[in-house]
């Protein structure tokens, strides 16, 4: 079930008033009804994979048990390890394998042995990736002692298979979410009306802007070829407004709706493209997978405490692990170490942290020298999206070869004025309210002024979306 359905707006409104005015009683009567729905609305998508979902969610509440159980370090291993290798198991069979055998077979054929590999037909699970991480932040806490073990199943099916983050996050740790889940909910209508707005946004990065932005960079992209170079530069930079719509929109509508019950998520983007350099961006951007891969990968290979070439070694195994996390293809894994040789030299110079605050911190415009670092900074992003984008790492690098060319300073035709239109009007109110937790929190504003942008931002939707109930670029990772 998409977000962005019929049938999500039919479901959303169902849930909602059986949560707040049949289940209210009990705050565990309300979990089993998030179960339920959570349940319902990934079976909604492929029910087959449900069980996948459920056994996943059953292996690590019966690990996390036996961890806490342990009476010797090799037990609580032992469980922690078996969790780990089912998980990492399912998710490599589904999502690798095709990948591993390929290359596989690719590298006996440049000796000249020919493979006969057979290969897997099925669709991915949608959001293994994002629920396959809870359970292993679950499981590996109570192994670090940082959390003791769940008792209450429901309680852990739902902070696993909520169904605003199930499919596409945010990756939620069981400290944050699991006490939320854990107590007595009371409506706020202020969280509640704030949680509309954020949702209202989301459907307007999503629909007007990702969407809008799709078709022409799918026509770019499969006719790279025949394009002008600086029609391949215009694909590039949509891509660019695309994925970012697309997936901030999601996150979006995820915490917005999850608002709606009560329940605070990870933010998972803070305007990711007024960062002034790399390591900026990759604080703003996709914020729970990168704080994951911190807590789980960086900090347990040595993070930064070591000399300078453990720091480099332990920034390119993270950032390639990214690139994979994202998909069995070489372009991720190039994408991933593009990010890493962006982010070497504030590394080396340790200036990897000088960007802590949002840009332009309480003025209206940022300075020249801002303006330069944000420009900089999302031209490198651009090129690398290029290999995220592209089907293969040929197609790449011949799309980069072409952009080259005598046609880079002529004017893209078609020229999407439309889109770049309703684009600059998303980044303006996000550059106005960057230093808020969502772009559409406009609440210091005079009642009719947020009034007539609520009223304007739905006219947009209703005039410019595109209602072809497409699926999120996130659902396939």
């Amino acid at each position: 079930m998409l977000f962005n359905s019929i049938g999500f707006l039919v479901f959303l409104p169902i849930v909602f008033i059986l949560y707040w005015f049949v289940f209210n009683k009990k705050y565990q009567h309300q979990n089993l009804l998030l179960l339920v729905a959570s349940f319902y609305f990934y079976a909604c998508w492929d029910w087959r994979f449900l069980f996948l979902l459920m056994f996943s969610i059953g292996l690590d509440f019966l690990s996390g048990i036996q961890i806490e159980k342990s009476k010797t370090n090799k037990e609580a291993t032992f469980w922690l390890t078996l969790s780990i290798v089912i998980n990492l198991g399912f998710l490599g069979f589904f999502k690798y394998y095709n990948f591993f055998v390929g290359s596989f077979a690719d590298l006996l054929g440049g000796f000249g042995f020919k493979a006969n590999v057979w290969l897997l037909h099925i669709v991915l699970p949608v959001g293994i990736s994002f629920y396959t991480f809870h359970g292993l932040s679950y499981v590996i806490d109570i192994y670090k002692k940082r959390i003791k073990a769940e008792r209450n199943f429901i309680d852990y099916a739902v902070f696993v298979s909520y169904f605003p983050l199930l499919v596409a996050g945010p990756i939620e740790r069981a400290t944050h979410l699991l006490p939320q889940i854990q107590k007595k909910r009371i409506f706020n209508y202020e969280q509640a009306a704030d949680g509309m707005r954020q949702i209202l946004w989301g459907f307007f990065k999503k629909m007007v802007i990702a969407d809008n932005c799709a078709p022409l960079v799918n026509e770019i992209f499969n006719n790279y070829h025949t394009e002008s170079s600086s029609n391949l530069v215009l694909g590039a930079v949509l891509f660019a407004f695309q994925i970012y719509g697309d997936f901030s929109g999601y996150s979006d509508i995820a915490l917005g709706v999850s608002r709606l019950f009560g329940v605070e998520l990870l933010k998972n983007f803070a305007f990711p493209y007024f960062s002034r350099d790399i390591a900026e961006f990759w604080r703003r951007w996709h914020i729970s997978l990168s704080s994951w891969f911190r807590d789980y990968l960086y900090i347990p290979l040595g993070g930064s405490k070591g000399g300078l070439w453990m720091k480099i070694r332990n920034t390119f195994i993270i950032f390639l692990v990214s690139g994979f996390w994202h998909g069995a293809n070489w372009t991720f894994l190039i994408w991933g170490g593009l990010n890493a040789l962006y982010f070497m030299p504030l590394l080396v110079t340790n200036k990897n942290r000088q960007n802590l605050e949002v840009a332009g911190m309480g003025k209206f415009l940022p300075s020249a020298k801002e303006i330069f670092q944000i420009l900089i900074t999302f031209i490198l992003t651009c090129f690398a999206w290029i290999f995220f984008r592209a089907e293969s790492v040929a197609q790449a690098f011949s799309y980069i070869k072409k952009i080259f060319s005598n046609t880079l300073l002529s004017i893209p035709q078609p020229f999407p004025i439309k889109i770049l239109a309703l684009t600059a009007v998303m980044f303006i109110i996000e550059w106005i309210n960057r230093e808020k937790v969502h772009g559409l929190k406009i609440e210091r504003f005079n009642p009719w002024v947020r009034r007539g942008v609520y009223i304007i931002i739905i006219y947009i939707i209703v005039r410019y979306a595109n209602f072809g109930n497409n699926e999120f670029i996130y659902f396939q990772f």
